[in-house]
């Protein structure tokens, strides 16, 4: 007997502590129930409680990592993680959609790691918004949608952004509402409360996050369905246990 599953790519860095990056997507993506492809964009030095350093990798170490899976394989949903800066992003991108015009990428766009180290401190505008164009959805937390949109006002940062793509707001660093997040769809909003408010903290949160809401598309659920599969995914890895790193469970706690 045959079983298949979607394919779905994440294009990521490397986290030896698997907590996040492209192995902490893969196992969302086994557990999810869709098959998960990786390209390591990057080689960090880290654990989950501090960041040492990154070592880039070039971006034709990045297509020769991409060519051989979307030659073999076509991959409807791709999940985009750490990249170095926007023009390798938009060649990435690019080289995907010359592929499959109609492939959706959900960017979770880091820009610093919770240790305190800045990838980004300076974002191009004429990039981002060629970038936000081409893309279905991206998910940046409170603080990263204010240099993104150059809004101090969340919110109005979030609308902004939404004129191009989907955005889905993560409210983990919202005073007012703690872990309620914000689905923007063109002038529609939808809202996710969270289950039961947790103070546990998981290293890979928000990777784990968006690669759920890639495998929940990728099974043929809608963009609503998916954020919400994925937050309750999320609420279900925040306290799988008392460490940083979460496991990846099948039930619903």
């Amino acid at each position: 007997m045959t079983i298949s599953r979607p394919y779905v790519l994440s294009i990521a860095g490397f986290d030896p502590s698997a907590g996040a990056g492209v192995l902490a997507d893969v196992k969302t993506f086994e557990n999810i129930g869709v098959y998960g492809f990786t390209v390591t964009t990057s080689i960090t030095y880290q654990n989950e409680n501090k960041f040492d350093g990154v070592k880039w990798l070039s971006l034709k170490q990045i297509k020769n990592q991409i060519y051989p899976i979307i030659e073999n394989h076509k991959i409807d949903f791709v999940k985009i993680g750490l990249v170095e800066n926007f023009k390798i992003l938009i060649s990435i991108i690019e080289l995907l959609k010359a592929h499959n015009a109609e492939v959706k990428i959900i960017w979770d766009p880091i820009l610093r790691a919770s240790a305190g180290f800045d990838f980004h401190q300076k974002i191009p505008k004429k990039y981002l918004k060629y970038v936000l164009k081409n893309i279905y959805l991206i998910t940046p937390n409170w603080q990263e949608i204010k240099p993104l949109s150059n809004e101090q006002d969340a919110i109005i940062g979030a609308e902004k952004i939404a004129q191009y793509c989907s955005v889905y707001l993560k409210g983990g660093h919202n005073i007012e509402t703690p872990a309620t997040d914000l689905l923007f769809i063109e002038d529609s909003i939808d809202v996710y409360h969270p289950k039961k408010i947790t103070e546990l903290e998981k290293h890979g949160t928000g990777c784990v996050l968006s690669s759920a809401i890639t495998g929940y598309l990728a099974q043929g659920n809608s963009l609503h369905q998916s954020c919400e599969l994925a937050k309750q995914y999320t609420y279900n890895f925040l306290i799988s246990n008392e460490t940083k790193l979460g496991f990846h469970t099948n039930y619903i706690l």
